[in-house]
């Protein structure tokens, strides 16, 4: 087996005296899609975040290809690449959608240019000169991971790619994120749809209470399927 692109080790994470994280623990190898699942609440976007180095207090390990990221600036994070694409979105109404595009900066050979950008995301081609938030949202959800595609970075965490999409939007993020994951991409997916992440993860990490509690090879799913409603009581 390859050696951890990613290994999250003991991992505690604080908003001001609101302590969330509670020693979270796990791996990412190069090449894989793996999802964080659980209820909302549990510590799965915070999870990201404290990978990036964006919450108030971190304690723990945080390795990238060994390097410990932990004492590391958000921006030193970035450049080492890792992209974080939040839930949120974060698109600037006074940028158009190429202004969006071009935004971030390129922090490591190998990013997709713009034309590449397009072919996955062939809407975008045609709303070039439109502002950003006048995109329908599954519109800004293609700019927001074309935007991060462009930067270099190899490991992607995606922050509910998904939510409140219609079905034909969705399918068409699982078909981008497939194409990434065979082109050599390492995802980590924070996804509250278990059914979605069976169609494009390898694994997936269940979290409770800001930790880790199982992990569940996709292959496992269906099996596990009992206790996988238990745990996000579904």
């Amino acid at each position: 087996m390859p050696e951890p692109l990613l290994g999250v080790h003991d991992l505690h994470a604080w908003y001001g005296e609101s302590h969330i994280l509670h020693g979270v623990d796990f791996e990412i190898r190069p090449g894989e899609m793996v999802t964080l699942l659980g209820r909302n609440g549990a510590g799965k976007t915070t999870t990201l975040k404290s990978i990036m180095g964006i919450v108030g207090r971190r304690r723990g390990s945080v390795r990238l290809a060994g390097r410990e990221l932990v004492a590391l600036p958000s921006n030193r994070i970035a450049r080492l690449g890792i992209a974080f694409c939040p839930e949120e979105r974060g698109i600037f109404a006074s940028l158009t959608v190429e202004e969006n595009l071009l935004l971030p900066p390129i922090v490591r050979p190998g990013g997709l240019g713009l034309d590449a950008i397009y072919g996955l995301f062939p809407n975008l081609r045609d709303r070039l000169r439109a502002g950003g938030t006048t995109l329908s949202g599954g519109e800004q959800q293609m700019l927001a991971i074309g935007r991060i595609l462009r930067t270099g970075a190899r490991l992607l965490l995606l922050d509910e790619p998904t939510e409140g999409l219609a079905p034909v939007i969705v399918e068409q993020i699982g078909a981008t994120l497939r194409r990434l994951k065979s082109e050599g991409f390492t995802v980590l997916l924070v996804e509250q749809n278990f059914r979605f992440a069976a169609t494009v993860a390898d694994r997936h990490y269940v979290m409770e209470h800001g930790r880790v509690v199982d992990m569940i090879p996709n292959a496992e799913l269906e099996a596990s399927m009992g206790k996988l409603h238990d745990y996000l009581g579904v």
